[in-house]
């Protein structure tokens, strides 16, 4: 089996995944834009060759890497990157060189817009919150009259919380479509949604059903998040309710989603509101097909005492998993400090009270620093009151 793996050094932990592949006997062929000198040892170790191009947005560098790959080892049986970015060049190479085993250009929309993500939620029978895309000023009025201040507004076709919009009254909003133009049919509204969000993660089969699954939490804004008005943190639960899994496993059925990770987000609803629900209710947000980003995969992995990328790995060679799934279920937490500020328990302290919970605490690059934290603290926990306390201490500020 040949299997190309787009941008196998970023993030530097995807590694694993080439190494997993490895270990399970596939031919593992790398593209990437750093030199090759550069790539980690056990990541040289794990490639059987690698491409090197200038620039991994050429897609004619890319076609070229490709059938170099072709040419020398035969069809290529995957494509992937595991990767948001490149997630439309990953189908778009994979429809050019007729790979089957993964999306293709002509479905991708479904998994990179938000209106359209919200078609497919309803299709599985899971409410969301009210919605339009429109360049019309008028027509987004009347939405906010509707469903009530406030309004959100995010790419339609986006990641994350990049380029979210909070708009308090008419006059903000207004200010937006004024500035924004025609190009404000490319952003989504939404009603606001007052809820901490949950997740479904995990690796799909080629039935679009879950070999492994997991939910993490981010109790605070993700907007706020990553505008610098909360500190990042969220944790792994050791259990997924009931009603999350039933929603999840119908989400990747309406989605079909087939042989890869997926990380579906929902909000859980911390108020109660006549248009949504109750307090406690979920709703479908969106869905993204790859890995949880970050060091998500690896908090899996501590808080199950797993190796999902031996799970994934398990499941391109084998179809379904060949290694042991969950042995324990605990809390895993990570929060995230930046450097220019200051806080109440030093760096070293905080290693050393928690050294026996500890699980990393890497320091971050700059492109994941900006709203994770340039330090990371990971830690798995039996119980939740002892995860707060840890969040707690990484995260309280010297009083003013």
């Amino acid at each position: 089996m040949n299997f190309v793996f787009i941008s196998p050094h970023f993030p530097e932990n995807y590694w694993n995944f080439c190494d997993r592949l490895r270990a399970n006997g596939v031919n593992v062929l790398g593209i990437g834009d750093a030199p090759y000198e550069t790539l980690p040892a056990l990541l040289k170790s794990a490639l059987t060759e690698y491409y090197r191009v200038d620039n991994m947005e050429n897609y004619d560098e890319m076609l070229r890497a490709m059938g170099f790959f072709t040419f020398k080892y035969g069809k290529i049986d995957w494509v992937e990157s595991n990767n948001e970015y490149w997630l439309e060049q990953d189908a778009r190479l994979r429809t050019d060189f007729n790979i089957t085993t993964g999306i293709k250009s002509a479905e991708i929309e479904k998994f990179k817009r938000k209106s359209v993500m919200k078609t497919y939620y309803q299709k599985a029978g899971i409410p969301t919150a009210r919605w339009c895309v429109t360049a019309d000023v008028t027509e987004a009025q009347a939405f906010a009259k509707t469903v009530g201040w406030p309004v959100i507004a995010k790419p339609d076709n986006g990641v994350g919380a990049n380029g979210t919009h909070k708009f308090k009254n008419k006059t903000e909003l207004n200010r937006f479509f004024q500035q924004e133009g025609p190009n404000a049919a490319n952003y989504i509204l939404e009603e606001f949604v007052d809820g901490e969000i949950v997740t479904f993660d995990g690796v799909a089969d080629a039935n679009a059903e879950p070999i492994y699954a997991a939910s993490h939490v981010t109790p605070d804004s993700i907007m706020e998040i990553a505008h610098g008005k909360k500190p990042m943190w969220y944790y792994v639960a050791p259990e997924i309710s009931p009603e999350l899994r039933k929603m999840g496993e119908a989400a990747l059925k309406a989605f079909d989603a087939k042989s890869r990770f997926f990380h579906l987000e929902f909000f859980r609803l911390k108020t109660a509101k006549p248009s949504l629900g109750n307090a406690g209710d979920i709703l479908g947000l969106e869905v993204n097909m790859r890995p949880a980003g970050g060091y998500t995969v690896d908090m899996l992995n501590y808080a199950g005492g797993l190796d999902l990328y031996q799970i994934w790995a398990d499941m391109v060679a084998f179809g379904a998993a060949h290694h042991p799934l969950a042995r324990y279920h605990r809390y895993c937490c990570c929060a995230g400090r930046h450097d220019e500020l200051r806080y109440r328990m030093p760096h070293e302290e905080l290693l050393k009270k928690y050294r026996s919970c500890l699980n990393a605490a890497p320091r971050l690059p700059e492109v994941l620093a900006r709203e994770m934290g340039d330090q990371l603290y990971i830690a798995s926990f039996e119980d939740e009151a002892a995860m707060q306390a840890f969040r707690r201490d990484a995260l309280a500020r010297p009083r003013e």
